[in-house]
């Protein structure tokens, strides 16, 4: 008999889409029971996200105020000083976060970038902080170099399933990302990697999603879930919102196939209500992003997190803890 909190790397996008359709108190109670299996309920990761360069990205993805493709209120800006995002993540550490990560609007890393960014990842992990970034695309050298700088965990999203992947952005491929993954895996970094969910997709797409996170050689290490935050210019600027408790499934069916990934519910929150946050939290989310900002979109404030996890009785989690 197959273990249901066992990973497994051969599921089918029909396996997932079934977990879809059980009855929801059945399938939280089913995310729920494997969460415990290898976590502590009443902890949760915190992040904090810095944009590091913002906008004039060669991307198309259909969600981002940061593609040079689409007419938003997000400004271009250089690749900041290493300084800055230095006393940043000091700032961050002294209002609780556990890792930081810093995010670049670039379609790949140029070499060019690497000493400033290698900078930036040495200064942050001397604070005792984890440190995460997320550049675009990565040659093998460049996720060898940014380990080598003293980089834990690398995110490069898939966004959604393969079927409907060109539905929203065509400038890079899914076996581009795929291929960077990989490059980042065999570099020895830990991989944060999911999707958005809300682009217009279908359930199968999401399902789609999570059998492609399931099927990799490892599964991510972090796994965040976002919820589309529209942004007026851009493509998916208009549209409408998934419906809450299907979230929750998508929450509870990421914790059941990858049952060892800390999943991340990550933007959107700030349009969730508490007993929606609440709901995620029960099917198997253990992680947030901490701060009012993310990238170039808001995200609750320090007082409000701290004020909703003081009221569930939850805690930051055990550093290393995603290291089971």
């Amino acid at each position: 008999m197959i273990d249901p909190a066992q990973p497994r790397h051969d599921w089918t996008v029909e396996e997932v889409e079934a977990l879809f359709e059980l009855p929801f108190t059945e399938l939280v109670f089913r995310a729920a029971d494997v969460h415990r299996r290898w976590f502590d309920p009443t902890e949760v990761q915190l992040s904090q996200l810095l944009s590091v360069k913002t906008g004039g990205c060669a991307e198309n993805c259909g969600y981002c105020s940061q593609s040079a493709h689409f007419k938003t209120n997000t400004p271009a800006s250089k690749l900041m000083e290493a300084d800055v995002v230095i006393a940043a993540a000091k700032q961050a550490k002294e209002g609780g976060a556990q890792r930081f990560c810093m995010g670049a609007a670039w379609r790949d890393m140029k070499d060019r970038d690497m000493p400033k960014v290698a900078a930036m990842i040495s200064g942050v992990k001397a604070l005792g902080l984890e440190t995460c970034a997320t550049l675009g695309m990565l040659k093998p050298e460049q996720a060898k170099a940014l380990k080598d700088a003293g980089l834990d965990y690398y995110n490069h999203n898939l966004d959604t399933g393969p079927e409907y992947y060109d539905k929203v952005v065509t400038t890079r491929t899914y076996q581009d990302r795929l291929d960077t993954l990989e490059a980042v895996r065999d570099a020895g970094l830990s991989t944060c990697c999911g999707g958005i969910v809300g682009m217009g997709e279908t359930r199968r797409d999401r399902a789609g999603l999570l059998q492609q996170l399931a099927a990799l050689p490892a599964h991510p290490d972090s796994l965040p879930i976002n919820d589309l935050m529209p942004i007026p210019g851009t493509p998916l600027g208009g549209a409408a919102p998934v419906d809450g408790l299907e979230f929750v499934r998508m929450i509870a069916v990421a914790r059941l196939v990858c049952p060892k990934s800390v999943v991340r519910l990550s933007a959107g929150r700030e349009h969730m209500s508490r007993e929606l946050q609440a709901l995620c939290f029960l099917a198997g989310a253990n992680s947030i992003f901490v701060g009012g900002k993310l990238l170039t979109t808001s995200n609750p404030d320090q007082d409000t997190d701290a004020a909703l996890l003081a009221d569930l009785g939850m805690r930051p989690m055990t550093m290393k803890k995603a290291a089971v």
